[in-house]
């Protein structure tokens, strides 16, 4: 299976259902069946129903009875944030931002944590800027 995965989106129920598997995967079918029916109230035929569902998505597998996560929590949160920039936004994080935080203050806590994830994620020039990449340094007469 190929690492780039189609966009999946899910309803309220297979998010309920995805939350308990990636709370506890690996985990036996068995378990899940046990599980859905307490938290979800659900009948074995249901969650079956759901899981194959899911599993046609990519988002999980079962193999000898055990669902295994194809796409872990943070890999989909990540998806789901790059469709929803991409789609209604044409990509532009920065319109996104704006649009987030209008007719809304940040608290210095929430800035700094931005601030620290911008950092993170910006990259790094090859050069300081004003240097040219001749190894002479010799410039044009």
């Amino acid at each position: 299976m190929s690492s780039v995965h189609a966009e999946i989106r899910l309803g309220a129920a297979e998010s309920a259902f995805a939350q308990i598997v990636w709370d506890r995967a690996p985990i036996s079918s068995g378990e899940l069946v046990k599980i859905c029916k307490q938290e979800l109230n659900w009948a074995r035929s249901t969650t079956y129903t759901v899981l194959h569902r899911l599993c046609d998505k990519g988002l999980f597998r079962v193999d000898k009875g055990m669902v295994y996560t194809l796409l872990t929590r943070e890999e989909f949160k990540m998806q789901q944030s790059e469709t929803f920039v991409q789609d209604t936004f044409q990509g532009s994080l920065p319109a996104f931002i704006a649009a987030f935080t209008a007719g809304k203050k940040l608290n210095q806590k929430e800035a700094e944590e931005i601030r620290q994830l911008i950092d993170a994620c910006v990259e790094e020039d090859p050069l300081p800027a004003g240097q040219s990449g001749s190894a002479s340094g010799g410039g044009t007469k």
